[in-house]
């Protein structure tokens, strides 16, 4: 389980479910991105703190229907629920379109961050 104060690296789908148990984040910063169609890199300084030309690819904001969202939409759709209603309800206006691959890629981290933050509201607010 997830340790006071730890720093992971990776997916955050990938984290949240391995290692982060329920009720245990107090906050939760979000700044998705939101298919701004641009591939994003991380600039490096040189020492004197001017810029440097060297940089690596951190990601692509840049939203597609292929397999990936295709399985995420069918893992929230088989879960059932208010949220499967309303994947389904998008899909049927949105089509497999790219708005569509991003909903269904941002909907279980949602899911995973209300699971982390729920329990612990309601046991502040018993």
């Amino acid at each position: 389980m997830a340790e006071k104060n730890q720093l992971y690296y990776g997916d955050n789908l990938d984290v949240l479910r391995r290692y982060v148990r329920d009720g245990s984040v107090d906050l939760v910063y979000l700044d998705p991105p939101f298919n701004s169609r641009q591939d994003y890199n991380v600039l490096f300084a040189e020492k004197d703190g001017s810029r440097s030309s060297s940089q690596i690819h951190a990601f692509e904001d840049t939203w597609e229907w292929n397999l990936d969202s295709q399985r995420a939409y069918e893992e929230i759709v088989e879960t059932g629920g208010r949220v499967a209603d309303a994947m389904r309800a998008f899909h049927t206006f949105l089509g497999n379109s790219d708005m569509m691959a991003y909903l269904a890629m941002m909907a279980p981290r949602l899911i995973e961050l209300r699971r982390v933050l729920y329990t612990n509201l309601l046991l502040e607010l018993a």
